[in-house]
């Protein structure tokens, strides 16, 4: 494991900035109309599994006691990308349903790829501002997740997925075998559940009801109808229409990161409904230098879930001993996860081999692959 001698100036992150460059394309091929619209996807697919084959990987630390003054060049980026979104989003919506030079198939397309960024990019930066102790940092992040009407996101992945990650309790850790078109509506579904009975359970232990004005599910709702309500006055009820698609696409790109990053690994089940504690090698690394400037680190995701307050220029890289490594970048993984007999071909043998290196004791897996042991505690 090597460390970086950078010194955290504009230079070393410019990279991280490289998701900006989007929003002046994505309005570039609105412009365009026809097939043009394609070029989102796959830019944000395709251009960076190329990059990540070329540039290879990244597998320097930063040091993790690094200074906040000195992260301003990369906190920076995640702190303008909200506003550079909201614009270009609600912009779109305008400008798709007053021209006449887009098709039906075109703006489906050209909010596809809408839904492309502000998943890929929107809920990640989302997901970096939600980690955060300052509340305007926060206030920025839930602002994000209500342009994709998945607000509760940020109850769910802070009280229920850091907490029971690899157990099963949490809703999105995939389990081993499980193909995604199969993991993708039980999460959508038990995401709401587990996040609104997590802030529940949290004002009950205050002796506060569940509709106590202090849950943030009212937060969540008034946004999400604030940005609905825009969507309407812009574009009437084909804007609706469009901004509902490009949400329902983010929420699948989020679930497919979500499927990739923890998928069949689970914690060792201790008894008495306990589990031990996280550990880097409960989730998947990926160290391609390229898709992680594309998504600002989220790749080094074992050190995110053992030290999930640093700050994403600070995540260490760990080597197959400590973490399991994935084959490719979240770019490829995620096309995989959506042909589940490529997926299970790839990942099942790395899960098998994963738990004779880290849990050789454990003989029977069924009731882990099964998620039928006792709920923890």
């Amino acid at each position: 494991m090597s460390v970086s001698t950078h010194t955290f100036k504009l230079p070393s992150a410019l990279p991280f900035w490289l998701s900006l460059g989007l929003i002046p394309l994505i309005w570039y091929v609105a412009v365009l109309g026809t097939w043009w619209v394609l070029l989102i996807p796959a830019v944000t697919w395709y251009l960076f599994s190329a990059l990540d084959a070329v540039l290879g990987l990244n597998l320097e630390n930063a040091d993790p006691d690094t200074s906040e003054t000195e992260l301003f060049w990369y906190s920076a980026v995640t702190r303008i990308w909200p506003f550079l979104q909201f614009v270009t989003l609600f912009g779109l919506i305008w400008y798709a349903t007053h021209t006449d030079h887009l098709s039906t198939a075109a703006m489906i397309g050209l909010f596809f790829g809408v839904g492309v960024v502000t998943g890929t990019i929107g809920i990640n930066y989302a997901h970096e501002l939600m980690h955060q102790k300052d509340r305007k940092e926060r206030g920025l992040g839930d602002f994000l997740l209500s342009m994709v009407l998945y607000s509760h996101f940020r109850s769910e992945h802070l009280l229920v997925h850091h907490r029971y990650v690899g157990t099963p309790r949490d809703p999105v850790t995939a389990r081993y075998n499980e193909g995604f078109h199969r993991f993708f509506p039980r999460v959508l579904v038990g995401v709401l559940r587990s996040s609104f009975a997590a802030e529940k359970a949290m004002l009950a232990r205050k002796g506060r009801a569940w509709t106590d004005l202090s849950n943030p599910f009212y937060r969540y709702w008034a946004l999400q109808g604030l940005m609905l309500a825009l969507a309407f006055v812009l574009g009437g009820w084909i804007g609706v229409l469009l901004f509902v698609w490009q949400a329902y696409i983010a929420i699948w790109q989020l679930e497919l990161v979500n499927y990739v990053e923890h998928y069949g690994l689970t914690r060792k089940h201790l008894g008495d409904g306990k589990y031990e504690h996280v550990m880097p090698h409960h989730s998947w690394n990926a160290a391609h230098k390229a898709s992680n400037w594309l998504l600002i680190n989220l790749q080094r995701h074992s050190d995110h879930h053992y030290k999930p307050d640093r700050r994403f220029p600070l995540l260490q890289n760990y080597t197959e001993d400590a973490a399991p490594q994935l084959p490719f970048g979240y770019p490829v993984m995620t096309m995989a996860a959506m042909m589940p007999p490529v997926w299970k071909r790839v990942m099942n043998p790395r899960v098998r081999q994963w738990r004779t290196a880290h849990y050789p004791e454990i003989e029977d897996w069924k009731p882990y692959n099964k998620a039928t042991n006792p709920a923890p505690r």
